[in-house]
């Protein structure tokens, strides 16, 4: 009876302290907007300079974002590998199974850009970080492609979720060719990263309050570089080389996530 109650109160201060922490992160977007960015503005007049500082403050402000969640029971994390991060120009290519992995990879990576949704530039929340940071709309269509090679080419770490959107509730991850179209054409090498969450929460369509039994785990482990000329050779076209790359990751992910379950 005492250990029913015991872990009914968990429960029940993991979804407070949930709900505390999403308050958190729109108060402090907020606050980065119309506080801290303005100021950067005046402060550093050379773009891409202030570029380079809105990303660390940024990177600084998930870290902290990521120890508070620890700090307050929501979530408990290991990392392995991620001292093959530590490079400039990197493509990294992550699953996508929470709402939160993108707070996760960002807290870690240095000078790190990544694809937002076009919706974000307009949100109150979330507008003013990611223009002062410059990430990369994809809203941009034919161009998104380009605009992320010109990243990587900069010397950018580039964050891509290959599946586009969170892993669906059955756990299949689906690519889509976007990722292997920028390895491809921007003739870049891929760092995988994997990512899990025990037991599963915030997954596509789930509210925030339907928080699991016990505390999550998350496990992010980086791996091995994976080498585009494998997929390049033969003469093979820029399409038939996507596909094939495309494919591999498909099985890649899918085996590497099984495997590691």
């Amino acid at each position: 009876m005492f250990e029913r109650a015991l872990a009914l109160a968990g429960l029940y201060w993991r979804v407070l302290a949930t709900g505390l922490c999403f308050l958190v992160f729109g108060v402090g977007g907020l606050v980065l907007r119309l506080l801290v960015f303005p100021l950067l503005h005046l402060l550093v007049r050379q773009p891409q300079r202030r570029v380079v500082c809105a990303r660390e403050l940024i990177r600084r402000a998930f870290r902290a974002y990521v120890d508070l969640m620890r700090l307050l029971g929501v979530l408990r994390y290991e990392l392995s590998g991620m001292d093959k991060l530590a490079r400039g120009g990197l493509l990294i290519l992550a699953n996508h199974p929470t709402l939160i992995d993108t707070v996760f990879l960002m807290a870690f990576v240095k000078n790190a850009d990544c694809i937002v949704k076009g919706a974000l530039w307009n949100n109150p929340f979330t507008g003013g970080p990611v223009r002062a940071a410059g990430y990369i709309n994809n809203a941009g269509g034919a161009e998104l492609v380009d605009d992320c090679i010109a990243s990587l080419r900069r010397g950018n770490n580039l964050i891509v979720f290959p599946e586009g959107t969170r892993t669906g509730g059955d756990g299949r991850i689906t690519l889509k060719r976007g990722a292997a179209n920028i390895a491809v054409r921007g003739a870049r090498d891929m760092t995988p990263v994997l990512i899990r969450c025990e037991p599963p929460t915030l997954g596509k369509g789930e509210k925030w309050w339907r928080v699991p039994p016990r505390r999550v785990r998350f496990v992010i482990e980086v791996q091995d570089d994976v080498a585009v000329a494998g997929f390049t050779g033969d003469e093979a076209s820029e399409v038939l080389a996507a596909r094939r790359l495309t494919d591999f990751l498909q099985v890649y992910f899918t085996g590497k996530y099984q495997g590691h379950a």
